[in-house]
């Protein structure tokens, strides 16, 4: 539009006549298209949004709590499925040290994703564990049954820090 209005002011100050130049009207070009982006979660002022589900992947409902945790903390997760696989990430609230994160879990291995920590481990029923320290008072957690372990660093991937628009929050 802008540069239509300004062949028009062009052939206003030039005197042009409207025959004698060849008027194009181009469209803007298409914005990008975004992402598609899941649900927040929140623990307190900080939260994570979390990515779209892969696949054929449908939300199945919530949890609240991790058996897995050596001491009670706030959890707030989602859960979906396709047939008899489960994919969960959630958000544990509470921790603010990295020593205390690092002894979260009994029998989990210690490592590191983007620079923070990380714990990996694989409960009796065969569920694949990740969880990291996204910041002093969230962690990440994401949990998949056998089907699905192998999509947990994509899901951990497409998780982005957010502003929670209020504690707890599942939007």
């Amino acid at each position: 539009m802008r540069r239509l209005a300004a062949v028009l002011l062009m052939c206003a100050v030039a005197g042009c006549r409207g025959g004698d130049l060849p008027v194009t009207v181009e469209e803007p070009p298409a914005a990008p298209p975004t992402p598609l982006r899941g649900p927040s979660l929140a623990c307190e002022s900080s939260g994570v949004r979390l990515p779209a589900m892969p696949g054929a992947l449908t939300r199945a409902g919530s949890f609240g709590r991790l058996d897995s945790l050596r001491q009670p903390l706030e959890v707030k997760g989602l859960i979906w499925r396709e047939s008899d696989e489960r994919v969960y990430v959630g958000v544990v609230c509470g921790v603010r040290r990295a020593e205390e994160f690092a002894t979260l879990v009994a029998r989990s291995t210690l490592t590191a994703y983007k620079g923070r920590p990380a714990l990996r481990w694989t409960t009796r029923t065969g569920l694949s564990n990740f969880m990291w320290l996204e910041r002093p008072g969230t962690a990440v957690y994401i949990a998949a049954t056998p089907g699905w372990a192998a999509q947990i660093r994509q899901i951990a991937a497409g998780v982005t820090p957010s502003p929670a628009r209020s504690a707890g929050s599942a939007h």
